[in-house]
């Protein structure tokens, strides 16, 4: 059985890395935030990705 992974838009990735969508972007375009998938227009983030970035944060944490 395979896992969907569900996709989030970029206000909702925004959200779950607290930070404003302005933010976002730019976290995207520095390399941050991974680039989205396409699907037509629609730019969608998968939710892994997204834990990704909050987990590799998280790693970079001085103990």
């Amino acid at each position: 059985m395979q896992i969907i992974d569900p996709l989030f838009s970029a206000r909702e990735a925004a959200a779950a890395l607290h930070v404003s969508l302005p933010t976002f972007w730019r976290r995207v375009a520095d390399g941050t935030v991974p680039r989205p998938v396409k699907i037509g227009a629609l730019s969608k983030w998968p939710q892994s990705e997204i834990l990704a970035v909050i987990e590799a944060a998280k790693a970079k944490r001085v103990a």
